[in-house]
């Protein structure tokens, strides 16, 4: 069926919720090997990869909120415009931008899945908060990400492109697209394009030519610095509220320790009350039974001391 009916294929795959993916792999896989000519197509389905949580998550807004990947991917194209064009007013504004725009797109992540009918946690929403990042650092992330065959988290530094061997499926689909260039993006050094790259388009990066260290290179470089900073400081944050949250967690797995034993000291003082209950019970039944026999002898014996006071009273005297 050839590249583009695998790539159908996997769209679909990649589109469906998290636990039904192996599944309807499977399924498809079996439905093309039905078919003697699609045996090896069976095959290339069956490799496809199951995507980690984080990439399904990515995934997900890549089919579900397309337009939030467009506009990072737009925000990202700004930045390395602003970067090359040593703007660090501009590159602080759109940092800041960028910081709303995450923020949102990890909400409607986080909406998205519970949807679905999964809730992502802290560390895969970190995750998928960082690949939607690397999203807006490098066009060949950006690629990737509204590919919606996404595999794995993304990174990125801000100083080297973002590693992609292994992230997307079907890499050699994913050609970096993005909204039109601006007439200053025009002007924007790129790689040269090699001998037949137009036929085989694969993930690539813009990446600006070296420039000279300048004051406007350190504003820029300023500006980075204070991105970390806040980076730094969300996670911090986060690590103090797991730590709270586990601090919480221990407390009440102790105070439920607590309760337990309690409670099985109480249930192994009632089962010695029951058993001793029980003996009682017996004791008692036992001696009922007996006053029951006693009781009955007696009216047996009122019986025959009053027949024969009936027979002497009607038995005339001599």
């Amino acid at each position: 069926m050839g590249d583009q009916g695998l790539a159908d294929v996997a769209a679909q795959l990649y589109a469906l919720p998290f636990d039904e993916f192996v599944s309807a792999r499977t399924a498809a896989a079996k439905d093309a090997a039905a078919a003697k000519e699609l045996r090896s197509f069976a095959a290339e389905v069956r490799s496809l990869p199951k995507p980690s949580v984080a990439a399904w998550t990515v995934n997900m807004l890549a089919a579900r909120r397309p337009e939030t990947l467009r506009d990072l991917a737009g925000l990202g194209q700004s930045m390395r415009a602003a970067q090359s064009s040593l703007d660090a007013p501009e590159l602080r504004r759109l940092g800041q931008e960028r910081r709303q725009l995450l923020s949102g797109a990890v909400k409607e992540a986080q909406a998205v899945t519970e949807q679905l009918g999964r809730k992502i946690s802290g560390a895969i929403a970190a995750e998928v908060e960082a690949t939607l990042r690397a999203a807006t650092a490098d066009a060949g992330a950006a690629a990737a990400v509204q590919s919606g065959r996404l595999l794995r988290a993304l990174s990125a530094d801000g100083v080297d492109v973002v590693d992609l061997s292994g992230a997307v499926a079907l890499p050699g689909l994913v050609v970096p697209a993005g909204p039109a260039p601006s007439p200053s993006d025009e002007a924007v050094p790129t790689e040269t394009t090699r001998p037949n790259e137009a036929e085989q388009p694969r993930l690539r990066a813009v990446r600006p030519e070296p420039r000279k260290t300048s004051p406007s290179a350190l504003e820029r470089a300023r500006s980075l610095l204070q991105e970390a900073e806040e980076a730094a400081e969300a996670a911090a944050l986060e690590a103090r509220q797991d730590e709270e949250e586990l601090a919480s967690l221990t407390a009440l797995t102790t105070e439920l320790s607590d309760t337990a034993r309690r409670l099985r000291g109480q249930l192994a003082q009632c089962e010695q009350e029951l058993k001793a209950a029980g003996k009682r019970r017996e004791l008692a039944l036992a001696e009922a039974q007996q006053a029951a026999r006693a009781a009955e002898k007696a009216r047996r014996t009122a019986d025959l001391a009053r027949e024969r006071v009936l027979r002497l009273g009607n038995t005339p005297d001599p």
